[in-house]
């Protein structure tokens, strides 16, 4: 079975889902300590959240969990965040910079080498498909990377972050009209709180796919984890507070799927 999951759809969005997945192949679970194999930096129901709330999205998912290799870091390994606390390509920390790997057992540059190859390319070679195949039917594509995190990691922030946290690197991911639509909608939702550019710009997919000269939009939707579910283990989904948030987050796919370049 395939470590990547593809639904097609016919409307100019993709959803990218690099976060969601649990899996630890060939091995890898064998390398981590009691820390690592918590797993506690998933994005947890992330692709349960944005199911069925829309029509026609094409997603993209892969079922390898970021403790491996996360997809949406630099495969040349540089910082998305220079000077500030973040975990690598293939991590060596969780978020709370805590090691999660056996003495001895983290990857070195060769297995490093083979995770970008068995895990991190095949997911982008699936997402920029995707998406050349949805800009060839519509003229453009648009990149909607779905997040989500612990609302107070003091590691990598300080407070608590905002319930929506758009990210399109200083605008220069996508048209101004797409990120306009997205934080419109989020401002209108009452009860949550929200930022553009905040602590999250847009991570590697974002900033790499994101060429508005190209029609290629791309744009990060990092939500605070308070928002749909319990945020310590056993991870549990909060339906009453999903609901409340899906409601919010139809609005902001459906704006996405009718825009159209100026």
């Amino acid at each position: 079975m395939s470590l990547v999951e593809i639904t097609r759809g016919d409307s100019p969005l993709v959803l990218g889902l690099p976060h969601t997945g649990t899996e630890l192949p060939d091995g890898t679970e064998a390398t981590l300590n009691a820390t690592g194999r918590a797993l506690a930096d998933t994005d947890w129901h992330i692709h349960d959240l944005y199911a069925g709330l829309v029509d026609g999205v094409t997603t993209v998912r892969t079922r390898v969990h970021r403790y491996v290799i996360d997809v949406n870091r630099d495969p040349a390994g540089h910082s998305l965040y220079p000077g500030q606390n973040t975990t690598a390509l293939c991590p060596l920390t969780d978020f709370d910079g805590r090691p999660i790997h056996n003495p001895g057992q983290a990857p070195d540059a060769a297995e490093v080498a083979r995770r970008l190859a068995a895990y991190h390319a095949p997911y982008h070679a699936a997402l920029a498909a995707e998406l050349a195949r949805v800009r060839a039917a519509h003229g453009f594509a648009i990149l909607y990377d779905c997040h989500s995190i612990r609302s107070q990691i003091p590691f990598l922030f300080d407070g608590t972050l905002p319930d929506f946290n758009i990210g399109t690197d200083g605008g220069q991911t996508c048209a101004t009209g797409i990120a306009a639509l997205a934080l419109a909608q989020c401002r209108s939702a009452d009860g949550y709180s929200t930022v553009l550019n905040g602590r999250f710009k847009g991570g590697w997919t974002t900033r790499h796919y994101g060429r508005p000269g190209d029609q290629m939009h791309a744009i990060q939707m990092e939500l605070a984890q308070a928002t749909y579910m319990i945020e310590e283990p056993p991870w549990r989904f909060a339906p009453d507070r999903a609901d409340r948030l899906r409601a919010r987050l139809k609005p902001i796919l459906q704006d996405l799927i009718r825009w159209r370049p100026a």
